[in-house]
C-alpha cells in the first residue's frame, strides 16, 4: 500500500488519516512492545504515546522509511528506555531504606507533612509549561531530551523552564531549606 497520500493528509493535520493509521498499525505496535517488555499494559501504554507523539508532531513529519518501520523503531525504542528505566529502578531499591527501619534522626512527622504541603502549593504556582516540565522531569524521572521530545519543543526550552522552577520552588521553600555557607 502506498502511504505517501495518507503521509501527506496526516502532515497537514487530517484527524482521518491519524485514524486510519492508528487503526492499521496500533495493534500490531502493542504486540511488538510486548514482546519486548512482556508486559501488556506496559506494551499499551508505549503504543500510545508512540501514536500520540506521532500525531504531536505531525506537521513536522520526516519519515525517509516506511511509515510501519518509523513507528515499529519508535516503539522499540521507547520498550528499551522502559527497560533501562526499570533497571535503573530495581538497583536503587537495596539503596532506600525500608519503612520498617529504624528512621534517621531529622524532622518531625509534622514537620514532613508541613514540607509536603508548600512542596505542593509551590509545585502549584509554577506557570503551567513551566510545571509540565517539572513534572515530566521530577515524578516521572524523564530525561531533558525526552521530555523536549514529549513537549515538542528544544532541550534549551526544557533546560530554561527546569530553571526557572527550581528558582521558584528554592525561593519558596527557602524556611525549610538548610542555610548555605559563605
Amino acid at each position: 500500500m502506498d502511504e505517501r497520500p495518507l503521509l501527506e493528509r496526516l502532515r497537514s493535520g487530517d484527524q482521518s488519516a491519524f485514524d486510519a493509521i492508528f487503526r492499521a498499525h496500533y495493534a500490531h505496535l502493542v504486540a511488538f512492545a510486548q514482546t519486548v517488555l512482556h508486559d501488556r499494559a506496559t506494551a499499551e501504554d508505549v503504543a500510545q504515546d508512540v501514536m500520540l507523539e506521532l500525531w504531536r508532531r505531525h506537521a513536522e513529519l520526516a519519515i525517509h522509511e516506511s511509515l510501519r518501520a518509523y513507528l515499529l523503531r519508535s516503539v522499540r525504542n521507547r520498550s528499551l528506555n522502559q527497560l533501562r528505566h526499570a533497571r535503573v529502578r530495581q538497583r536503587a531499591e537495596p539503596e532506600l531504606t525500608p519503612e520498617e527501619a529504624v528512621p534517621a534522626p531529622g524532622p518531625s512527622l509534622a514537620v514532613t507533612a508541613e514540607l509536603r504541603t508548600a512542596l505542593a502549593s509551590a509545585v502549584a504556582e509554577l506557570p503551567p509549561a513551566c510545571r509540565q516540565v517539572f513534572e515530566l522531569s521530577r515524578a516521572q524521572g524523564l530525561r531533558y531530551a525526552e521530555i523536549a521530545s514529549t513537549l515538542g519543543i528544544s532541550v534549551k526550552t526544557v533546560e530554561s523552564q527546569m530553571g526557572k522552577a527550581l528558582r521558584h520552588l528554592r525561593a519558596r521553600l527557602a524556611p525549610w531549606l538548610p542555610e548555605s555557607s559563605p
